[in-house]
């Protein structure tokens, strides 16, 4: 398997791939090879998915300076650590299914992402500078510990889906009313005791979801001409 991982990764190398694929590797480390040298500095695209790290090395970005998408969906990753927010080009970012209990502020300097799943994790809160990506078009925060939502999201003004179901959460911040670009807001088991009365107010907003949020007495005014789920 190492010898196949070596290979797989020299040949990346040496035809300069744009796209890399070490998917159910069963890998427990970074592989060495991706990080020797210059890196892989044409490499756009890295998919590892499946398998068991616990960490990413921390001159990722030095190494795969091009990078525009990575997928770490399924693994055993803690800590989002400080160097992620080196990735200058990195667009679409998939932590989903880790052991995540801690996102770390630099995230906040990844200037042009516009996706960003952290679903399935054990996070208890998200840093402020979330809001800080101005082209961030999908969050989902699925399935935490979520208690609040950050206090700068609001600023993310490309946002267009937010997905935050099965948290803690037991309020909708107003803030979230002030979203141009906003068009579905999913919510559904949850512990929502009430809606801001403006939610529903913009016109881009056309989905709302707040299934299973037992506590959830009646809906704004505004939201009865939207599609909604509700169970409250």
């Amino acid at each position: 398997m190492a010898s196949e991982l070596c290979k797989t990764i020299s040949e990346a190398k040496l035809e300069r791939h744009k796209n890399l694929f070490l998917n159910y590797r069963n890998l427990h480390h970074f592989p060495l090879e991706l990080l020797k040298d210059e890196g892989l500095q044409y490499l756009e695209r890295l998919y590892m998915k499946r398998n068991s790290l616990t960490t990413l090395p921390e001159n990722l970005a030095q190494k795969l300076p091009n990078l525009v998408e990575l997928y770490l969906h399924s693994n055993n990753i803690v800590v989002v650590p400080e160097a992620i927010g080196s990735l200058v080009k990195l667009q679409f970012l998939d932590l989903s299914d880790n052991a995540l209990e801690i996102v770390c502020p630099e995230i906040g300097r990844l200037r042009s992402l516009r996706h960003l799943r952290l679903a399935n994790n054990q996070l208890k809160y998200l840093p402020a500078e979330v809001g800080d990506l101005r082209e961030l078009q999908t969050l989902d925060i699925s399935t935490n510990r979520l208690m609040t939502l950050p206090e700068r999201l609001h600023m993310c003004l490309s946002l267009q889906y937010l997905t935050a179901d099965r948290n803690h959460l037991w309020s909708v911040p107003r803030h979230l009313c002030q979203l141009p670009s906003l068009n579905e807001l999913s919510m559904a088991g949850n512990r929502l005791a009430f809606l801001p009365l403006d939610l529903g107010r913009s016109r881009e907003l056309q989905y709302v979801y707040v299934d299973n949020n037992i506590h959830l007495k009646g809906l704004p005014s505004y939201l009865y001409n939207k599609v909604i789920g509700c169970s409250g």
